[in-house]
């Protein structure tokens, strides 16, 4: 497997790291901003398009700057292990493990995606600390969000899952203007593997939801009625 690094359309109007990642940006030289320019690049990926495959070298780190990624790892079926806000990293761990990618990047919509060459961002690690306290950081935020998802998708029962799985979409992503509806418009099958549950029972589980007044349904759309509730049976379990 190789490093998809190359998607067919590119972004023309490039926006600027130092908006992209403030936090970043700060802490670099002029000189480590002028090597971040000059290798970084942008493209945009379609809905289901490929970002990286498991299995392959890594190669670049990947920063959302628009859009939704969802990272997926296959035994039986697709897991959905993580998903991606904006001006989020992703993708990079494996390189600093120095093993293969264990997961495949997919864009749930078309998606805006800075590329930063590892090479070049491990030169800056190097020669900068603080840079590589900034990614202990953003490490360590990944490794607690596993944690809770683990323990999510390992003790939880049907309902609790399902409901830990819309309260993280609600926080990743947020609302539309009327501050319920999720945005974020996952397929059934996709809200499932997020729940780790079949495709039948989450639609049924979401049934029962919006039976009980908790959710209302609208194609993919998904209204939060009560999140006091939500948050109740994600409690539950």
């Amino acid at each position: 497997m190789r490093d998809r690094t190359q998607p067919k359309t590119s972004y023309r109007r490039d926006p600027h790291l130092s908006n992209i990642l403030p936090s970043l940006w700060e802490l670099l030289s002029d000189a480590e901003r002028e090597q971040l320019l000059i290798w970084s690049s942008f493209y945009i990926y379609k809905k289901g398009e490929v970002i990286y495959e498991a299995g392959a070298i890594p190669q670049n780190a990947y920063v959302l700057v628009n859009g939704q990624i969802k990272v997926t790892q296959s035994e039986e079926r697709d897991q959905i292990i993580r998903l991606v806000r904006e001006v989020e990293f992703f993708g990079y761990y494996a390189h600093f493990a120095e093993n293969p990618i264990p997961s495949t990047a997919t864009a749930v919509e078309e998606s805006l995606v800075c590329l930063i060459p590892l090479r070049s961002l491990e030169e800056i690690i190097q020669s900068n600390p603080r840079v590589g306290l900034y990614f202990l950081h953003d490490l360590s935020k990944i490794l607690v969000e596993t944690h809770q998802m683990t323990i999510t998708l390992t003790q939880k029962h049907t309902r609790g899952r399902l409901a830990e799985s819309l309260l993280l979409l609600l926080e990743k992503y947020g609302t539309e203007q009327d501050g319920r509806t999720i945005k974020a418009y996952l397929s059934r099958n996709e809200l499932a593997n997020l729940s780790n549950m079949t495709t039948s029972n989450a639609v049924r589980t979401l049934r029962s939801f919006q039976e009980e007044g908790v959710v209302h349904l609208d194609g993919r759309r998904i209204k939060i009625i009560d999140e006091h509730k939500i948050r109740k049976i994600s409690k539950l379990g």
